[in-house]
């Protein structure tokens, strides 16, 4: 079994993060988006990993060869930006038996040990919200098999969303769809996605079941990457035990690198502290603060503040990117 994971995206609903950072690199909970995600599979025996790579492919590139160096990694590259189905086109010639397929930013907890005996033709796996108008929903028929997906629905009738994580037996089959999908230029607001071309093959006779996950994290914008993070730190990712405070105060939970240096200063609930950040004389909270980052005088909350950054002196909530400074004369 393959796994398929477009990340190829701008990431524009992160500006400025994403000007200088890849989307999937941007460290929530002590490691990169995509670290998580990777980590979600570790329960199963996989026989690749294909990334659809694009805007600064080359970061995603070093960080894999870093960071897993053990594992089977492919990376293709997307230059026309047009859609989910032609991103997963591109892996085509190296899909020749079941996939899984997750796009990046999407974290869920659940227990993938069933799929080495799975016997039906596809999953996908759904949660429940409470406005699905901007995701993807999942109709069921009266036997309990999906007999329709649709793309960002016009009303809130249906809730059952799509998290963005699916199970297909028949990967070539899927290349064909999206095939099909291309040529009958079947878009949706402009773009390929990938739920037309599902539709296709529900068309064709896909037994397609759905399971219904919990928990559901999405790192699409500041306001959930936020939420992300406080959940992964409340589970597992907290390592306030071994962090020495010396001088400052931990409330957790909290993610702080060793490299860290802090004094003088209240650090928690919910914050990831990356490496080499310095601060002094402040309080963070809620927050996540990027690797060489300063922070003096200043209470920070509900904050992304990125690599090198420098805020002093300043009380409020902070959106910043690499290299900016904020409260100098």
């Amino acid at each position: 079994m393959k796994v398929i994971i477009p990340l190829a995206g701008f990431g524009k609903r992160l500006r400025p993060h994403t000007y200088s950072v890849p989307k999937p690199l941007i460290n929530v909970a002590g490691k990169p988006i995509l670290g998580h995600v990777i980590d979600m599979f570790q329960s199963i025996k996989t026989d690749e990993f294909i990334f659809v790579t694009g805007y600064l492919g080359e970061q995603i590139e070093a960080y894999l060869s870093e960071e897993y160096p053990d594992l089977r990694t492919r990376c293709v590259e997307q230059v026309d930006i047009s859609g989910q189905s032609q991103a997963v086109l591109l892996t085509k010639d190296y899909v020749d038996g079941p996939v899984l397929l997750v796009f990046v930013d999407t974290i869920i907890d659940a227990d993938l040990t069933p799929l080495q005996d799975e016997t039906c033709e596809a999953l996908a796996w759904v949660k429940r919200v409470r406005d699905p108008r901007r995701f993807g929903v999942a109709e069921l028929n009266q036997d309990g098999y999906v007999s329709r997906l649709i793309e960002k629905p016009s009303s809130m009738d249906n809730n059952l969303v799509v998290v963005g994580f699916y199970y297909l037996r028949d990967g070539p089959g899927l290349m064909n769809a999206i095939e099909a999908q291309i040529a009958a230029n079947l878009q949706t607001k402009g773009e390929y996605y990938l739920a037309d071309a599902l539709q296709i093959m529900l068309s064709r006779g896909l037994k397609m079941r759905v399971k219904e996950v919990d928990v559901w994290e999405d790192c699409g914008n500041p306001n959930s990457m936020l939420h992300t993070n406080k959940y992964l730190l409340e589970h597992g990712h907290d390592n306030s035990a071994e962090v020495k405070a010396d001088g400052f105060i931990v409330v957790p939970p909290v993610n702080i690198h060793p490299n860290a240096q802090i004094k003088n200063s209240v650090i928690g609930p919910c914050v990831t502290i990356a490496a080499d950040c310095q601060i002094d004389c402040a309080i963070v909270r809620e927050s996540i603060v990027g690797e060489g980052a300063q922070i003096e005088d200043a209470l920070v909350t509900q904050s992304l503040i990125s690599k090198r950054a420098h805020v002093k002196g300043h009380y409020n909530t902070f959106n910043i990117s690499d290299d900016s400074e904020v409260g100098f004369a």
